[in-house]
């Protein structure tokens, strides 16, 4: 049991170390513009490399669900629908595309 708590609190410093280094050294260095933009856009790159792998497996018996999903969500991202908007219709589409696999089993 004291080993969970090593490894937790391990992750915790671990985690914490870059994020203190990028905050004590973020105000005495100059970046360029483009070196800026490139940092300010890290978090989205990140998020993508998370969530990509998990689109594609979903359900692994219905493999273009996930991919359905994000198409959508990403559509109504694109057109700048409320974020509580996108998950709602988002979820509803799902269910939508869930319920008609039985009817188009044949034809899938």
């Amino acid at each position: 049991m004291m080993d969970i708590y090593l490894l937790i609190i391990g992750c915790g410093i671990v985690t914490f170390i870059p994020r203190l280094i990028g905050a004590v050294f973020v105000g005495r260095f100059s970046f360029g513009p483009k070196f800026e933009k490139f940092l300010n856009l890290l978090p989205y790159t990140a998020l993508a490399a998370l969530i990509c792998p998990g689109v594609l497996t979903v359900d692994p018996e219905v493999w273009y669900i996930g991919l359905i999903g994000a198409v959508v969500a990403g559509g109504l991202a694109w057109k700048k629908v409320p974020i509580g908007a996108i998950v709602i219709i988002t979820v509803i589409v799902l269910i939508i595309v869930y319920s008609a696999i039985p009817y188009l089993a044949p034809i899938i």
